[in-house]
């Protein structure tokens, strides 16, 4: 498996794509995506990161966040969100659902079950005004290019409603935190 780079520089938002296992539709149950919800807020939090757009698919997610520490590391940003979803889904499922487990299982004993696909998915510095703009256009229209919606707002789980000033979704983004990118 190629390792994914990560360039961790200084004032550059980051667009981060991370996908299921097998890009399994394991976020349409809304307990999963209640405890994504609770992670990247932990995460946001430990690790000092604006959240400024996102969007939650049956499969995948968009992130789009602005490190606030000099010295950062995605992958670090990464694993605090994608271990602890992980940790809570399996969990809960074992108490609430033992027979469900099943969807998650590998063939490695190592790894019996997943949830997130393995590696550090994509990661894309974004330096410029038009670009943000391009990448949040991109994530808040996922769904409807998907099919699922006839148009963003109707999207529970997303920044669409934030940023069109049309009330909140799950996640607070930081909209005051927006640079500017040089």
């Amino acid at each position: 498996m190629n390792k994914r780079v990560h360039f961790n520089t200084p004032n550059h938002i980051h667009e981060l794509t991370f996908s299921c296992y097998h890009r399994r539709p394991f976020l349409n149950d809304p307990n999963h995506g209640q405890l994504l919800v609770e992670a990247i807020d932990r995460s946001k939090e430990k690790l000092e990161f604006s959240l400024l757009g996102y969007v939650f698919m049956p499969n995948h997610i968009h992130l789009l966040i602005l490190p606030l520490r000099q010295k950062y590391q995605i992958s670090l940003i990464l694993k605090s969100i994608k271990q602890s979803v992980s940790r809570s889904v399996m969990i809960l499922t074992r108490k609430t659902n033992p027979n469900s487990l099943d969807s998650f299982k590998t063939k490695s004993k190592s790894k019996p079950f997943r949830f997130w696909q393995p590696g550090g998915g994509y990661d894309r510095n974004i330096i410029s005004q038009v670009a943000l703009r391009k990448s949040i256009d991109y994530i808040h229209n996922n769904p409807v290019k998907a099919g699922l919606v006839q148009s963003p707002d109707e999207w529970e789980w997303s920044s669409f409603k934030d940023w069109a000033n049309l009330g909140h979704g799950p996640i607070a983004v930081d909209l005051e935190a927006m640079p500017f990118v040089k």
